[in-house]
């Protein structure tokens, strides 16, 4: 679909332009109240101690546990799923979401985990759905960086509105139920808006490669053609995303552990500005037309904020930070290449390869394996505080991770950033590319 040029779909016809923000919106605001399904009651306490384990910890264990058995699923049922599915599936998933909060709130303890795992595994499928409505665009990064808002926003929120729904003397189990409900009328908006949304055009499959379901051969094939890339991708994906849930599902504890004094918007305030500069940041990135050049760029910029992570719990260390310019200096250098993953990184190696796939499929074998580690993670730190941790054990916890996690992510991107700078171009082309002799770049065109 080239620029001026319109298009038909579901009974409107629409600009280019006006499409894609049309897209973005309606994905920002469905993922957003997605939020309000998943988020609320990491704002209570949960102080009781179930199954010999403080029960906050056991809850949120449970939710990811939900949401990793989900991207396994995912893997392939994403992958595969055809467009006409995508609407009526996030509804359902959101509807099963609500209904195991109201379990929460009515089973018994200790029958009210399963409850949260319940409400865990359709969550997890949400994303996927969302994304295949933005990927392999000419304008991407642009949109899918402003689905990523969503997200980092939504954290602190949902929080919020956690936290309100406490002060106002809500029931800690039935607290996420009252939630959701909050959610449901923009939910019904921004998914009806969403099945507006036009498919790609001609423009952008010539630039970057058309995007269609994943059977298996396809999906065996694509991770062995470019294990290396893949590999090294996945790997930065399970740290972020460790380091991430961390920050986000123990984010009162957190807090309290630097020693801030919490309040209701402070979640709201810090994630805001968080997500206004990743917005940003990622939103550049379609400003950079050629796809090896874009990797290589958005491969640099996550080097740098990886080392930004590992310099602000340093700094927090030395007495030179507080605990605000820490968690938004250390929440903004995580963002940064959590979002790269769902914006630029996936997106353009797809481009760079000309291979025919979906960026959903690579970011749910990504997803997959870094929820297994966060909850490996989880039930490390209740091993080694065999008593309900702390605040301030939580935050040293976080700290520590954060500053060895720096190191670690940095020598990815940069082990990353030689492979794509010593390859012109895929190592395995994409047979789309072979069958049609496509551009790879916009420099290898000339």
């Amino acid at each position: 679909m080239g620029r001026g040029s319109k298009r038909d779909s579901d009974g409107f016809r629409t600009h280019t332009a006006v499409a894609e923000f049309w897209a973005t919106a309606a994905a920002f605001g469905t993922y957003f109240s997605m939020y309000g399904f998943r988020k609320p009651f990491v704002a209570a306490a949960y102080p009781q101690v179930v199954f010999g384990w403080h029960e906050k910890t056991l809850l949120v264990t449970a939710q990811v546990l939900g949401y990793m058995c989900a991207k396994f699923y995912g893997v392939r049922r994403i992958a595969q799923m055809r467009d006409a599915e995508r609407v009526p599936g996030i509804v359902l998933c959101l509807a099963m979401a609500e209904l195991a909060w109201i379990a929460f709130g009515i089973l018994p303890a200790p029958w009210h985990v399963l409850a949260v795992f319940a409400n865990g595994f359709p969550l997890g499928l949400v994303f996927g759905m969302v994304l295949r409505f933005l990927e392999g665009r000419r304008h991407s990064e642009a949109m899918v960086a402003g689905l990523c808002a969503s997200f980092i926003v939504a954290d602190g929120v949902t929080k919020s509105v956690g936290t309100w729904l406490l002060e106002w003397g809500a029931n800690p189990r039935w607290m996420p139920a009252l939630a959701g409900l909050l959610f449901v009328p923009p939910l019904a908006l921004c998914a009806a808006l969403l099945r507006q949304v036009p498919p790609p055009g001609s423009m952008d499959v010539r630039q970057r490669s058309e995007r269609i379901p994943m059977d298996r051969r396809r999906r065996i094939e694509f991770l062995i053609h470019h294990a290396p890339m893949v590999t090294m991708l996945v790997t930065v994906h399970v740290v972020v995303t460790v380091l991430r849930s961390l920050r986000a599902d123990f984010a009162p504890e957190i807090w309290q552990g630097l020693g801030a004094t919490l309040y209701a918007t402070l979640f709201t305030r810090t994630e805001t500005l968080i997500a206004f500069l990743v917005l940003v940041l990622h939103g550049l990135g379609v400003f950079v037309h050629d796809n090896r050049r874009a990797l290589q760029v958005t491969l640099l910029v996550c080097l740098a904020a990886c080392l930004l992570v590992t310099g602000s719990a340093t700094a927090f260390w030395a007495e030179k930070t507080t605990a605000l310019g820490v968690m938004v200096a250390i929440g903004f250098g995580l963002y940064v290449p959590y979002v790269a993953m769902h914006t630029s990184l996936f997106e353009r190696l797809i481009a760079w390869t000309g291979d025919r796939a979906n960026v959903a499929f690579l970011l749910y074998c990504a997803d997959a394996i870094g929820y297994l580690g966060y909850v490996a993670v989880v039930l490390l730190r209740e091993t080694i505080f065999s008593s309900a941790p702390s605040p301030q054990t939580t935050a040293q916890f976080f700290l520590v991770g954060s500053a060895a996690g720096g190191v670690v992510l940095a020598g990815l991107f940069a082990t990353a950033l030689v492979y794509v700078t010593v390859n012109p171009r895929s190592r395995w082309p994409g047979r789309a590319a072979i069958a049609s002799g496509g551009p790879y770049s916009e420099e290898e065109q000339t």
